[in-house]
C-alpha cells in the first residue's frame, strides 16, 4: 500500500515503564501518539476501520456510523495518520485508510511493564 500520508509522530523506543527515565523527546512523541488515541471518535474510527470487510475504509464509509460530518471525520483521520496509527492510500478521488498494526503494537508494548511483556511473550 502506498503511504500517501507520512507519519509525523514516530513512536519512541524507550518505554516510560522500562525502569529508567524516558528522554524528553521520547516523552513528547509518545504523548502525541497517545493524544491521537485519547478521543472517543478516534477510538471508534480505529475500531470501524479494523472491523471493515477489507480492513480498510474511506471517509464516506465512516461518517454515518460515527454520526459526524465528513470534514470532522477527515480531521480525525488526519490526526491518526500523522500519529502513524493509520496509513492512507489515494485511489482516484477516494482515500482509503487502514491500521498500521506495528505502530499500535509498539504503543501497547511501550505501555506494558517489562515483567509483564516477558511473561506474555513466553506463553
Amino acid at each position: 500500500m502506498e503511504d500517501v500520508g507520512a507519519a509525523k509522530t514516530a513512536t519512541p523506543v524507550t518505554s516510560p515503564l522500562a525502569g529508567e527515565p524516558i528522554k524528553r523527546a521520547d516523552a513528547e512523541r509518545l504523548a502525541g501518539v497517545l493524544k491521537a488515541f485519547a478521543d472517543p471518535a478516534r477510538l471508534r474510527l480505529l475500531s470501524l476501520i479494523q472491523s471493515a470487510p477489507e480492513g480498510e475504509a474511506s471517509v464516506s464509509d465512516l461518517t454515518a456510523p460515527l454520526g459526524l460530518s465528513q470534514p470532522t471525520v477527515s480531521h480525525h483521520l488526519r490526526i491518526l495518520t500523522e500519529a502513524g496509527l493509520l496509513e492512507r492510500e489515494k485511489r482516484g478521488v477516494w482515500a482509503y485508510y487502514r491500521l498500521v498494526p506495528s505502530a499500535i503494537a509498539a504503543v501497547a508494548d511501550l505501555l506494558t511493564p517489562p515483567r509483564k511483556r516477558a511473561t506474555k511473550k513466553a506463553r
